[in-house]
């Protein structure tokens, strides 16, 4: 009775594991372990970059995603805890693109609401790490929900959608890029 409870038990953990694994992201802007291009980063705070939200693809959502959200994170500021570079949520659950310069231009795919970042605004606000600072990490990731909408407003904080996200995450993917100056 212990092994095929041991077997059932390890089937559902690895089962999950490999439909999480299912999910992909990929861009034509951001390359994975690559540093970001100035297109992406940020045209304020001492950055001189076009501040350009980056193309976003995700495929392998698993049954039942109802929406879709994206997040972008910089964990290595130096600020306790993180930056959000940008928030996009209630993304339909027939998409699977964003397209390159979506934020702030009408482009995202209809229902789709930008929270506020780090930087004080709403929309796209791209990397610029403090001049002499390592590189910093850039996570960029799609979440697959099991909610049709999270009930925020486009004034929420990157961590309040991060809490929101989190909690209905169903499958996600993700891709890291560098940047420093």
């Amino acid at each position: 009775m212990r092994l095929i409870t041991a077997a059932l038990l390890a089937a559902s953990v690895f089962g999950a594991t490999a439909a999480q694994a299912e999910m992909k992201l990929a861009s034509k802007d951001l390359t994975a372990g690559k540093v970001m291009a100035d297109a992406q980063v940020f045209n304020s705070f001492g950055c001189s970059g076009k501040n350009i939200s980056p193309e976003l693809v995700w495929s392998g959502a698993p049954e039942g995603t109802k929406s879709f959200a994206i997040m972008a994170y910089d964990p290595d500021a130096p600020t306790g805890s993180g930056w959000w570079h940008w928030s996009v949520f209630n993304i339909p659950a027939d998409a699977s693109k964003i397209v390159n310069g979506a934020s702030g231009d009408k482009k995202l795919p209809a229902g789709a609401v930008e929270g506020h970042t780090d930087f004080g605004t709403s929309g796209y606000g791209g990397a610029c790490p403090p001049a002499g600072d390592a590189p910093h990490h850039y996570q960029f990731t799609v979440y697959a929900l099991k909610v049709d909408k999270l009930p925020l407003p486009d004034t929420a904080p990157g961590a309040m959608v991060g809490f929101y996200v989190r909690a209905n995450t169903l499958a996600k993917a993700s891709l890291e890029v560098t940047y420093g100056r």
